[in-house]
């Protein structure tokens, strides 16, 4: 089952290596990572996304991210109520014709045509999981050239 967590973490050099490693040094495949800076500049937040057989799997990883010194707080959203969304970039087939079906997928969907010319479309979309694989399934129709996902992100 795959779990989400959240670290606020020092921004500091080498963070993000040493967390990368807790996961790797244990075995624990790290589905999607996320991380940016917050309001403050000297504070960073990571959401991580890995595929944990059970419960204790889980308890463990959170107990060894609080062990590094870096690590400021971490938080798991596998019981709580949060809001998860991710980013796509996709570059599809385009024609002329197609721009009515298109603005008809995104009125269905938080998304925009970006930037379209004579063959192609770059296309945008925010969404669960859920919404973007719905989404990535109607731009299929169209033949998607080249895709690209964030990790997902997360807040309470």
């Amino acid at each position: 089952m795959k779990h989400t967590i959240s670290v606020l973490v020092e921004n500091k050099f080498g963070v993000l290596a040493r967390v990368a490693g807790l996961f790797s040094a244990r075995g624990y495949n790290i589905a999607s990572l996320a991380v940016s800076e917050t309001l403050d500049p000297c504070v960073s937040y990571m959401t991580i996304v890995v595929d944990a057989k059970d419960e204790k799997v889980l308890e463990q990883i959170n107990k060894q991210l609080n062990k590094l010194i870096d690590v400021i707080t971490v938080t798991d959203f596998t019981k709580k109520e949060h809001i998860d969304r991710e980013l796509v970039l996709a570059k599809i087939n385009y024609q002329p014709k197609d721009l009515p079906k298109l603005e008809a997928i995104f009125k269905k969907f938080v998304g925009k045509i970006v930037q379209h010319k004579a063959d192609t479309a770059i296309v945008e979309a925010v969404g669960d999981q859920q919404q973007i694989k719905a989404l990535l399934e109607e731009l299929n129709k169209f033949g998607v050239k080249e895709l690209i996902r964030t990790g997902k992100l997360a807040i309470e």
